[in-house]
């Protein structure tokens, strides 16, 4: 008989991110916010276990996803696939003048590190008035959670997410940036003499 290999939720979390907008009926949203900093924004959802952030400028819209099942999610408009377990960072120009930056950073914990940390969170989230979910796994009825904050900047809009699952100890953070760089005006060439 072959044996049954449990993925834990650090083995399945990806961050995937899409040069399109994507449709909330992807998730079980339990909580939204939205935040502009002149022409650029972003709008947050949360959902047990994942984020789902939508950056845009205009017409050009990015949108994070946080998510332990990536294959339930659509392909069209994917331009990268990251695996969350250790560090990852990733960074791109969208046009002259915006530019997007990610890291996500993951460790597991043993149990009362765990539990002392998903305190230290829900401390946090209260305090800041972040968006939350907060369950019980329903095979052992310990505590998880997802925070997101999202910060506004002169020229940037930040967001940090934050995942704790119970089944392997994980912590999972997210630090995302979207940033209009200043354009250097353009100087005219001179013609040779």
């Amino acid at each position: 008989m072959i044996p049954i290999v449990k993925t834990n939720s650090l083995q399945s979390y990806t961050m995937l991110l899409y040069r399109k907008a994507i449709h909330p009926e992807f998730f079980a949203i339990e909580g939204r916010r939205r935040i502009e900093n002149g022409t650029i924004e972003a709008e947050a959802w949360i959902f047990r276990g994942g984020q789902a952030i939508r950056f845009q400028q205009d017409k050009l819209c990015l949108c994070e996803i946080v998510t332990d099942h990536p294959h339930a999610l659509p392909e069209r408009g994917l331009s990268v696939n990251v695996p969350c377990a250790g560090e990852h960072e990733h960074e791109e120009s969208l046009s002259e003048e915006l530019k997007f930056m990610t890291a996500v950073q993951t460790e597991t914990l043993a149990e009362h590190l765990y539990i002392g940390t998903y305190k230290e969170m829900v401390t946090h989230a209260r305090d800041n008035e972040s968006l939350v979910c907060d369950w019980k796994d329903p095979a052992s009825g310990k505590p998880n959670l997802s925070v997101v904050d999202l910060q506004r900047y002169r020229t940037e809009i930040h967001v940090q997410g934050w995942h704790l699952r119970s089944d392997c100890g994980l912590v999972l953070r997210t630090q995302s940036m979207f940033q209009l760089t200043e354009v250097a005006p353009k100087t005219p060439l001179r013609k040779a003499k």
